[in-house]
């Protein structure tokens, strides 16, 4: 017998989240903690644990799917989480010790996947038959939707943009490889090279809003909307998707969408470059949102 409630909790670096849509897809219930993950892994499953509880209480404890967006993907080889940027989960049996903690089954997505087809689903992507979904946050991470659909891939890497290497002599990721894409357009990856050229602690946003006077501030501004157009391009030139929805803290700077774009359309393999490229509609809860919407099984 199908769920009339799907529960989503949504596993970022910054904050934990939980949501309870219904058959309709009417989001009922939604509150958050922050993850807190300098405390370690046991710290952010009982601020999951607490989460979920009240997400419980607010259906009367009836039957649910249960669905959690994270950043990386659980191997399946060995069922381990990996690739995660909150580095103390990797390595770590995350499904089954969430599921005993929890005591019921869990469906586990990439978050980037579940932003992906929250707003292929519900944002700005309906109507498309293809989108490829952007997270610009903390990290830098990816999301495919055919056919209302996420693409997992074989190996469950699909949509990993934000570890492409675009620069092989860029600074070194916590992958292993050098130069990711990640390194350049994240919100934390833009701060680094901020602190590593200049020695300011200036966050991403504030970055962006003040006017810059100084003259390697100005040239670290040019060079991340470079980044930004090389990046997007080379995947939109691979996959050549119906429309890109960028998400995440840095999909709010509106000039992504102006010198961000011409910067993007000036790379594609095209005389005359036409993929929407736009900022989600869901805002932040896109990601709990998809979390909810994978208990329906909308993976392939």
């Amino acid at each position: 017998m199908a769920s009339n409630y799907h529960i989503g909790i949504d596993l970022g670096g910054t904050k934990i989240e939980v949501a309870v849509l219904d058959s309709q897809d009417k989001i009922l219930f939604r509150e958050r903690l922050l993850t807190e993950a300098h405390l370690g892994s046991e710290h952010i499953f009982n601020q999951i644990h607490t989460l979920y509880s009240k997400a419980v209480k607010s259906i009367q404890n009836q039957s649910h799917t249960l669905g959690l967006g994270t950043p990386g993907s659980i191997s399946k080889k060995t069922h381990l989480l990996k690739n995660s940027n909150t580095l103390c989960l990797n390595g770590l049996p995350l499904q089954s010790l969430l599921e005993d903690k929890l005591v019921h089954d869990i469906i586990i997505e990439n978050d980037a996947n579940c932003f992906a087809l929250a707003e292929a689903l519900m944002g700005a992507g309906r109507g498309y038959a293809s989108l490829f979904g952007v997270i610009m946050g903390t990290g830098c991470g990816g999301g495919i939707v055919f056919d209302g659909k996420i693409r997992q891939g074989p190996q469950n890497i699909a949509g990993e943009w934000g570890h492409m290497v675009i620069d092989p002599h860029g600074s070194s990721c916590y992958c292993g490889a050098n130069g990711c894409v990640e390194s350049f357009i994240s919100g934390g990856g833009l701060e680094k090279r901020i602190k590593d050229k200049t020695g300011s602690t200036l966050s991403a946003i504030d970055f962006f809003n003040m006017p810059l006077k100084d003259e390697t501030l100005k040239e670290i501004k040019q060079d991340f909307y470079v980044r930004f157009g090389q990046a997007l391009a080379n995947l939109i030139n691979i996959l050549d998707p119906d429309i890109v929805v960028l998400g995440g803290g840095l999909s709010n700077e509106k000039s992504l969408y102006k010198e961000g774009i011409e910067e993007v359309y000036a790379r594609i393999f095209n005389d005359i470059p036409t993929t929407p490229i736009v900022r989600n509609q869901l805002g932040d809860s896109a990601g709990v949102i998809g979390s909810a919407l994978i208990g329906r099984g909308l993976t392939q």
